[in-house]
């Protein structure tokens, strides 16, 4: 798969899942723009993916701010002169706090929607003239297996990426007509930072999970759940959206993609 030429953003780019979507997407030639809320790991990223080669910027955006996102796409157009592909990666678990608490709050709901949905669809309205006049574009949005079957410690978090595959496959529908593929990728058990805080509130309301450390939780969920037996990486999530911006998946559109060593077999 060859991405030369082809010109990327991600969104949630610094760290994580997004950094390493970058860094495999740089490994077969796109040049990559790194957009996150934190300007410094922007900075850090857009420099470590430069020096794959490629060209790189970090162009720092609060995904929920029309004007910062606006500004974000203006400055990819101007110095890079197009935008072949989107990787909407930007997202959360919950507002700051949700797992010292058993139950969601209300502003878990708020926060967590203005983000992972509202702030999707934000970066996605924002790009789409770029792509529609070139008539020519790739889009993949971050889900997640919990979008697929509702988490028990997480209802917030699990309707939002139920919502993302939804409007993964209502904009396809509709961009179709103008060459865009647009699909999702639905991630299963990944050790972050952020599995590291869900682990502790299944620990904190799961009589399953009881007394048990975050690593313990989610070691015992990978056996539990996936008959592969293991958990999954950022760069499992990196090489499936390789695969699906490249032309090898030009006739794939309005799917989502579950990389969650056979959690979900759907």
């Amino acid at each position: 798969m060859d991405l030369t030429g082809h010109v990327a953003i991600v969104t949630g780019g610094a760290t994580g899942i997004g950094r390493a979507i970058g860094i495999k997407m740089a490994e077969v030639g796109a040049d990559i723009v790194v957009s996150d809320i934190d300007a410094d790991a922007c900075q850090r990223t857009a420099a470590e993916i430069a020096a794959l080669g490629v060209r790189s910027a970090g162009t720092p955006a609060d995904v929920t701010d029309p004007e910062a996102v606006s500004r974000m796409v203006s400055d990819t157009v101007a110095r890079f002169g197009k935008i072949d592909v989107l990787v909407n990666n930007a997202g959360v678990a919950g507002a700051p706090g949700w797992f010292d608490h058993a139950v969601s709050r209300e502003e878990d709901w708020s926060f967590t929607f203005g983000v992972n949905v509202k702030g999707m669809a934000i970066v996605t309205e924002a790009v789409l003239p770029h792509m529609k006049s070139a008539r020519f574009g790739k889009i993949v949005n971050l889900a997640s297996i919990a979008g697929r079957q509702g988490r028990p410690s997480l209802p917030h978090y699990s309707a939002t990426k139920a919502a993302v595959i939804n409007y993964t496959q209502s904009l396809a529908n509709e961009l179709g007509r103008d060459n865009i593929n647009v699909n999702a990728v639905c991630p299963g058990l990944l050790w972050t930072p952020m599995w590291e805080q869900v682990g502790a509130r299944y620990a904190l309301n799961n009589p399953d999970y009881e007394g048990l450390s975050a690593r313990e939780v989610y070691d015992r969920m990978v056996q539990d759940i996936m008959p592969l037996g293991r958990g999954q990486t950022p760069e499992d999530i990196g090489d499936a959206i390789v695969f699906l911006v490249s032309e090898d998946a030009r006739n794939i559109t309005g799917q989502s993609l579950n990389v969650d060593g056979g959690a979900f077999l759907n």
